[in-house]
């Protein structure tokens, strides 16, 4: 099997190329040979490979600066994605997607005000340009016609590149103290553990008898984060504290918990980004860890790459 894999230079796309070299021929271009912001040259690269399945990691990111970098972030994110399922459904093969929370709002709670985990199918309502670009795309895609995952998960981290955890480590050992959000909800999500979870999905379609039948009975959104809801503080006291037992800091610095009007962004974010993951289990039985025990895996690598 033939696998395009985009975005191998983002920290998603480097993970799933790692996890999937021994299971497909993965052909993962740079962005210098497969620049998604370059829509037109898209369709062409794609017909000329004649994959057998396209990975798409590949997204803007940058959350702030899309407010006002809206045409990119749209090219990349909706444009970009459209054109590879409309490929993908020219040359019948399948095409996984991965997607965000930013597609919803955050404001959904109970009667008593608790906090409620979204499902694949409630009500998006993007507060930022990041969001509705990355829910554009996933409506070409599912309109396309094409057979797809669309796989939405959260607060993505990994060892590599520009991220959360990444830039805690680094402000631990400078800083005494950090004032961290308290009241943004979500689930830290491992590039480790998506890449894991994809490869077990991808392993699950391999072995179906009848493909066309497994794509009918599994196509569509699923939500796909670890187990467990925390805080970006307490996110981050767990990475300092786990860091410290597996001596990758000597010391700690003290956290302080802030509301999010003392931080004020550019893009607004959801208030609550927990994802409800029944279907994801559902459908694949995947054994999800819980969000701290991830941590603790990808924290454990540091002592060999870092």
């Amino acid at each position: 099997m033939k696998i395009l894999l985009t975005g191998s230079s983002g920290q998603l796309g480097h993970a799933l190329q790692k996890e999937l070299q021994d299971f497909a021929e993965v052909i993962a271009p740079t962005r210098a040979q497969f620049d998604l912001a370059d829509t037109d040259q898209i369709a062409p690269y794609v017909q000329a490979l004649q994959p057998d399945l396209i990975i798409n990691p590949a997204a803007y990111t940058a959350v702030d600066l899309a407010e006002k970098e809206s045409e990119l972030a749209h090219r990349v994110n909706a444009i970009a994605a459209q054109i590879l399922a409309e490929q993908a459904r020219l040359l019948g093969i399948p095409l996984v997607h991965f997607s965000t929370d930013y597609v919803f709002d955050g404001s959904k709670v109970d009667a008593d005000g608790k906090l409620l985990a979204y499902r694949e199918d409630d009500d998006t309502a993007p507060l930022n340009v990041y969001g509705a670009s990355k829910l554009a795309g996933e409506r070409a895609i599912a309109n396309s016609g094409c057979k797809h995952l669309i796989l939405r998960t959260s607060w993505v981290y990994s060892g590599v590149g520009k991220n959360f955890l990444l830039t805690i480590l680094r402000l631990a050992k400078e800083k005494p103290e950090l004032k961290i959000v308290n009241d943004q909800w979500g689930t830290p999500t491992s590039t480790l553990f998506l890449s894991h979870a994809c490869r077990s999905i991808l392993e699950q379609m391999t072995q179906a008898s009848d493909q066309q039948a497994w794509w009918k009975a599994h196509q569509g959104i699923y939500h796909l984060t670890p187990e467990g809801v925390t805080t970006w503080c307490d996110f981050s006291r767990a990475i300092v504290q786990q860091a410290q037992q597996l001596g990758l800091l000597d010391q700690v610095p003290a956290i302080h918990g802030i509301p999010s009007a003392e931080y004020p962004t550019p893009a607004q974010r959801p208030r609550n980004s927990s994802l409800d993951k029944s279907k994801v289990k559902a459908h694949f039985h995947l054994a999800l860890p819980d969000w701290d025990q991830s941590l603790n895996e990808v924290l454990a690598t540091f002592n060999v790459c870092h």
